[in-house]
């Protein structure tokens, strides 16, 4: 069965924006409402930033914690992949 597109209007740092894709209404509701407080967290601490390089930093900032949480899976990976091949050698 495919996945129905949803529609979404979402508000990310005062704009309105109309959000199309595959995951659900509620779904792109709290993704949109993440990059939202990310957005007003680094204008918080930064309140001369302008909306392009407020949006870029927190572009960066998310892709750093999703590089963080990939190296942490990778790791984790390794780490279970290389135990199975020692229950497998001692079995």
């Amino acid at each position: 069965m495919a996945s129905q597109e949803s529609r979404v209007e979402v508000e990310i740092y005062g704009e309105y924006y109309v959000i199309k894709g595959d995951n659900s209404p509620e779904r792109i509701i709290m993704l949109a409402q993440y990059v939202n407080r990310i957005m007003k967290q680094l204008a918080g601490r930064n309140p001369r930033l302008g909306r392009t390089q407020t949006a870029v930093l927190a572009a960066l900032n998310i892709a750093e914690e999703l590089m963080k949480l990939q190296d942490e899976q990778d790791s984790i990976l390794k780490l279970l992949e290389s135990e199975q091949k020692n229950t497998k050698r001692n079995s």
